[in-house]
């Protein structure tokens, strides 16, 4: 019985040694977190910001990205204050039903832009079932989280009325395209924005004349993105969140480009998940 007891203790005191340290690990480091969560084919990124809340922008083709949010928050956490769906298709949108519906969330952020799918008809019950606010965002609105910015470049609600239509035969054109800034550090999430669109949104202002990192359009397309485009923004890091073997993505098109211009590429298929901090000044890549 003695040695039970002893056991018990034992026990008891590891699971409390484990839940404490979990929790000082969890706390705010002053450090934005960006996570590309490898999903396969589609996108889903995981952030955390500097003073502790945190966002999720799209969730993947199915269950997937449960197992970034798994790597990447404490295992007791089952809040994400945002969740944002940069369109409705289903490598963006189908693993965000099951997000949704174990996590409790503030705000659901999206374009006004709908789809006919019964996947689509699910996540807005799941929405409406579990009472999480919208959040319907258009070009020129920004969002602060503590210090940092997520300013919305892509679509104005004009070109959602008349350009994209409220349902679109394209859903790529009506991706919410924003640019995310802490201090001196820019990064762009387009969603599959790409060429099609791109000369709406290319007029940004960023911190310092310099983007950091490009979350490249739709998985390495080779229409994602102009050469002259990417000439001018210059990023230090190019992100491609792909699925092996599919849809010939990315692109040799895409990488030849990326390699001319001597943009570091890192990609979701051969990487995993690819995490990277910064403290506003600098930056670093997780190995």
């Amino acid at each position: 019985m003695f040695k039970l007891r002893i056991g018990y203790l034992v026990v008891g005191i590891t699971t409390g040694l484990i839940l404490l340290l979990g929790f000082f690990w969890s706390l705010p480091d002053g450090k934005l977190h960006i996570v590309f969560c490898d999903v396969g084919q589609g996108d889903a990124a995981y952030i955390r910001f500097p003073d502790g809340r945190d966002m999720l922008v799209d969730g993947g083709p199915d269950d997937k990205v449960l197992g970034c949010l798994g790597r990447h928050m404490p295992f007791w956490d089952r809040h994400i204050n945002i969740v944002a769906l940069t369109h409705p298709q289903k490598d963006h949108m189908q693993g965000l039903i099951t997000v949704l519906g174990r996590y409790s969330t503030d705000y659901f952020v999206r374009s006004d832009i709908a789809n006919s799918t019964d996947g689509y008809a699910t996540l807005m019950d799941v929405v409406g079932r579990r009472g999480i606010k919208q959040k319907f965002v258009t070009a020129g609105e920004a969002i602060a989280v503590g210090s940092t910015t997520l300013s919305v470049l892509w679509p104005s609600g004009d070109q959602i009325a008349n350009v994209l239509g409220a349902t679109t035969s394209n859903l790529n054109d009506g991706s919410v395209v924003f640019l995310l800034r802490y201090g001196s550090f820019d990064a762009l999430f387009p969603g599959d924005a790409d060429i099609r669109v791109e000369s709406g949104w290319k007029n940004m202002q960023l911190a310092d004349d310099t983007l950091e990192v490009l979350k490249f359009p739709h998985h390495g397309s080779k229409t994602g993105m102009t050469e002259n485009f990417l000439q001018t923004l210059r990023p230090k890091l190019s992100v491609i969140s792909v699925g092996r073997n599919n849809y010939g993505h990315p692109s040799e098109a895409a990488l030849a480009t990326l390699a001319k211009l001597g943009i570091q590429v890192k990609r979701t298929d051969k990487e995993g998940d690819i995490e990277m901090m910064s403290d506003g000044r600098s930056w670093s890549v997780g190995e």
